[in-house]
């Protein structure tokens, strides 16, 4: 039986990370997953407005929920930041006072019955029979949560919030090797590349230098601004820090088309400034043919 869900792939899977939009609904609709994209969503407020107003940070993502909510379907996330946002709201909105706040922003009720769901949870069901065609048996991934997909517990409530193993198994049933590293949830220095560049760099070299050092030969990313950092920036970071040698970065959901045969055109692996083709041809698990 076809799954379905609302869809909310949010700013960054309509732009720099086209690749992760493009993979998950490649992806999702080989399992018979439906994805419907909400009509008349809204920025989630990233980084920026709960930093500046609350009751903003606040309504755009109720916007979201309230179209969610209307559908009466469960809402699949991809961006780790963009679910960050949406739990927080259902968390803040079961506060009376700031509920009605938000209700009077809006214009009308909001309710908190919407179950919302990151796009990882969704695609690392074990109950899912994922066709394997191109056995990934050799790869060594270094699997990348993040701040924000997995804390605060509470909050997300997905995963172990300093642990998580959700990813980490999705990529053994798909035939690779998630390496043992401890830094899978620490911060890549999220939002500040333009003001702090510095701090980025040094956080960012300091996850890309472990995954080497455990073996791995490319990182799995959930998150837009996570890969941004770590891909967008690595030239940067390799001349002024250096590194033993580039490292992929890749979107959790183009591993699975990989495994799925999927070929490198379909799944946009040209997008990528930290070019992962050579490493996957050298492993003979690349079919570029579109």
């Amino acid at each position: 039986m076809e799954q379905a869900y609302s869809y909310y792939p949010g700013c960054s899977l309509h732009g720099t990370a086209e690749e992760y939009d493009i993979s998950a609904r490649l992806v999702c609709q080989s399992l018979g997953i439906e994805l419907r994209e909400l009509e008349g969503w809204v920025c989630c407020g990233a980084s920026a407005a709960h930093s500046t107003n609350r009751l903003l940070s606040l309504t755009l993502p109720a916007h979201t929920l309230q179209l969610a909510n209307e559908k009466g379907l469960p809402l699949a996330v991809p961006c780790a930041m963009c679910f960050s946002r949406l739990k927080f709201t259902l968390h803040e909105i079961q506060n009376r006072e700031t509920n009605e706040l938000i209700a009077r922003a809006l214009g009308s009720n909001l309710n908190s019955s919407v179950a919302v769901e990151p796009m990882l949870k969704v695609l690392a069901d074990e109950d899912l029979a994922i066709p394997v065609r191109t056995p990934l048996e050799g790869l060594k991934v270094a699997c990348y949560y993040g701040c924000l997909l997995v804390r605060p517990g509470e909050v997300v409530e997905f995963d172990d919030p300093e642990n998580p193993q959700s990813m980490d198994r999705l990529i053994e049933r798909l035939g690779a090797e998630p390496v043992d590293w401890g830094l899978k949830t620490a911060c890549c220095g999220a939002g500040v590349p333009f003001a702090r560049p510095d701090v980025v760099f040094k956080l960012s070299h300091r996850l890309l230098s472990l995954a080497l050092k455990n073996g791995a030969d490319c990182l799995a990313v959930a998150c837009p601004m996570c890969h941004a950092n770590l891909d967008m920036y690595q030239r940067d970071i390799r001349a002024r820090l250096g590194l033993e040698r580039p490292v992929p970065v890749l979107y959790f959901t183009q591993i699975m088309g990989l495994a799925m045969g999927f070929s490198a055109k379909e799944l946009l692996f040209n997008k990528h400034i930290t070019n992962p083709l050579p490493m996957l041809r050298k492993k003979k698990m690349l079919r570029e043919e579109g």
